[in-house]
């Protein structure tokens, strides 16, 4: 899911950063680049180190889906702006995991929604917390980024314990994936059943809570995908 933009970047740079599991999905652009390869939790000396090497030369920091969507643009700005240095930078969009998992079960993300992560390295739980109750109360689609991990088995629980306070428990719920990898996965839920078991999910994992208008779309029996309706209907015959 490159931009076009993206892969020109890439091919222009002498330097390529970035943790090492994204830098293995562009292999093919990289090849006889100096590669530097980034552990995960290592984001502010990759942003120092790409900092450095961009004094002198052309470096492409790699962030998954869009860099400003819980990506590097932003620790590599801030580290800039700290440092009082000048050096051009190029920040460009990229697919965010939102959408391109929205993308995989149809539409439900079409009006407004908003997207949370249940990560809490770098944001207290009692914030998360705050900002999730204030979400489901609006009664839009939610999008629940890094939702479960081993060290944290429990925030996903937390988050749908929430949702319920303001959500019918019958809610469509889209769990996506790996989407456009390989072991790509995708299956529908509702709040209350994923609440009872959310083993499925992990850090590889998106998960799409709907919103009051959002539906299953089905055939027969089977779940096809989610629709969130803008409201056409409202407005138009069709």
């Amino acid at each position: 899911m490159l931009t076009g933009r993206a892969v020109e970047a890439i091919r222009a740079a002498e330097y390529i950063i970035g943790n090492t599991f994204y830098l293995r999905l562009i292999e093919p652009f990289i090849a006889g680049k100096q590669v530097i390869p980034s552990p995960m939790g290592g984001e502010v000396e990759r942003a120092k180190r790409c900092i450095d090497l961009a004094r002198h030369h052309t470096v492409a920091m790699v962030s998954g889906g869009d860099p400003g969507v819980y990506g590097m643009a932003s620790i590599v700005l801030e580290v800039l702006d700290r440092s009082g240095e000048t050096i051009d930078v190029e920040v460009i969009p990229g697919v965010t995991a939102a959408t391109a998992c929205a993308a995989r079960i149809g539409s439900p993300l079409s009006g407004d929604h908003i997207t949370l992560s249940l990560s809490n390295l770098l944001t207290p739980i009692e914030i998360i917390e705050k900002r999730l109750d204030l979400a489901f109360r609006m009664g839009v689609p939610v999008v629940l980024y890094n939702p479960r991990s081993r060290g944290r088995p429990d925030n996903l629980k937390k988050a749908l314990g929430i949702a319920l306070r303001h959500c019918a428990p019958e809610t469509p719920v889209g769990i996506i994936r790996n989407a456009y990898r390989t072991g790509e996965k995708t299956a529908y839920s509702t709040i209350e059943s994923l609440k009872i078991d959310d083993s499925a999910v992990d850090m590889h994992t998106l998960v799409i809570i709907g919103g009051e208008e959002s539906r299953f779309m089905k055939e027969g029996d089977n779940v096809r995908g989610i629709i969130t309706p803008r409201g056409y209907d409202r407005k138009y015959v069709y």
